[in-house]
């Protein structure tokens, strides 16, 4: 008898099965609850039956991310996420694909990374392609939203491999953006035009790591058209650390460690602290974006450059302040880190994607100790025990569940940065933002067991 992995049906083929052993339900109980407890305490990887033949088979990290992709594929094929525009959610879900197709090969993920994009690149003119000119559709510069940079990383990515000059051509025009993005008087990015003197955890993951990938992917490119040999932009990456640096300096907590979510220099908003100009509250999201920034980001930081050793202790402190807010019973993270178990809080599963996202890279990079590695698999496996279930919709998917569906500062309606914002907003099934994470986490996860067995 095959117990498929869904819960109605699971407690069909419980009750069969405990009726055929002779097995009390109250007994049955009992032996569950001892052989979970031990799952737990020993680390079992997450399990279901086997298809076929009834066998039980262990479900990989990157079997995982395949049915995630399934799922994500089949519900924005050809529209969405979202409101079917050119920003963060496509470009954190392109990411996570993007990583699949790199790890697999399987050119139908590479496919649909140039259907989506291609969907919003448009060129115009008739002559030569480096005459031609090229525009975004829903994109617009003058808004100066650092939520549509992300997706650049996948125009970067399709130029390289394809050469279409399409493609360069719109990343250039998110590196013009950047090049005229109002700033503070430190000289850190306003996440949006409407947003004066506010910086963003957000807008870490957002800006940065396209902006470092460009500058040194196309700097390269460059070269090889040129016979003398230059040093990479390095007035980019001074301008990229102190984004980073910028945000730990005003957004840290210093009994924590702990990252706000915003700063404003001008403390003009309600949300700000009159002294700090600093948001009320840790959200996990919010700390999750600014560590898969800062550990994208350092993938193209020059080795030798002399601010690259001051982020790798960025990213250390910080991540040491997430590991110490981690639920002991879970291994996950709450919405509002520093809140676990207070009335309406809840374990969220994008934030914790993002941790073990960073966990495990950086270990396998050597951006972290390798104690992160085993960090990041212990909790991976409490992503999929609480936060995965087969999809109700897509035969073959899985659902990614208890994703916050959105959280900012200011606007219209009010957003006041609080512990109750936070906790009320809207939960998810299959948010973009988080499917790509999970996707991102599952594919780290999938890399690095060997480095977590070599303790």
């Amino acid at each position: 008898m095959n117990c498929a992995m869904n819960s109605s049906h699971l407690q069909v083929c419980v009750s069969r099965r405990l009726h055929s052993a002779g097995m009390t339900a109250a007994a049955f109980v009992v032996l569950i609850s001892f052989v979970c407890g031990m799952c737990m305490f020993l680390r079992v990887p997450f399990m279901v039956m086997g298809s076929g033949e009834g066998e039980e088979a262990e479900v990989s990290s990157l079997t995982l991310a395949k049915r995630m992709a399934t799922t994500a594929i089949a519900l924005w094929n050809p529209t969405g996420p979202g409101k079917d525009q050119f920003q963060y959610e496509l470009g954190v879900l392109l990411r996570g694909m993007e990583l699949l197709w790199r790890l697999t090969g399987d050119p139908n993920y590479f496919h649909f990374l140039k259907f989506k994009v291609d969907r919003f690149v448009n060129v115009v003119g008739n002559g030569s392609s480096s005459s031609n000119s090229v525009s975004i559709r829903t994109y617009n510069l003058s808004q100066f939203s650092l939520d549509n940079i992300l997706t650049g990383r996948i125009l970067l990515t399709l130029y390289d491999t394809t050469r279409e000059h399409k493609y360069r051509q719109a990343a250039a025009l998110l590196r013009k953006q950047l090049k005229e993005q109002p700033r503070t008087k430190e000289g850190g990015f306003w996440h949006k035009l409407i947003y004066p003197f506010q910086m963003w955890l957000d807008g870490l993951y957002m800006a940065e790591p396209f902006y470092a990938q460009y500058a040194k992917q196309l700097f390269f490119l460059d070269q090889q058209e040129e016979e003398e040999e230059q040093a990479p932009h390095a007035e980019d990456f001074n301008d990229i650390s102190l984004q980073f640096k910028l945000m730990f300096k005003h957004a840290r907590d210093p009994k924590t460690g702990l990252l706000y979510h915003g700063y404003d220099e001008s403390r003009k908003q309600k949300w700000s602290n009159p002294i700090t100009g600093d948001s009320p509250s840790f959200w996990a999201r919010g700390v999750g974006w600014y560590c898969i920034g800062l550990v994208d980001t350092l993938d193209f930081f020059p080795s030798d450059h002399p601010h690259r050793a001051e982020l790798l202790s960025i990213l250390h402190q910080v991540t040491i302040a997430v590991k110490k807010v981690q639920d002991p019973e879970t291994g996950l993270w709450w919405e509002v880190l520093d809140k676990g178990g207070e009335a309406g809080n809840y374990l969220a599963s994008s934030a914790a994607c993002m941790f073990v996202y960073t966990f495990a890279k950086g270990a396998r990079k050597g951006y972290l100790p390798p104690e992160f590695c085993q960090y990041a698999h212990e909790s991976y496996s409490s992503i999929v025990s609480h936060f995965i279930s087969p999809s109700t919709t897509v035969a073959g998917g899985v659902d990614l569940n208890g994703t916050v569906s959105v959280a900012g500062l200011g606007g219209i309606p009010y957003r006041n940065g609080t512990y109750a914002y936070y906790v009320s907003q809207e939960v998810v099934t299959n948010d973009p933002k988080g499917v790509g994470a999970f996707l991102m986490a599952s594919i780290e996860i999938a890399k690095t067991p060997s480095l977590c067995s070599a303790d």
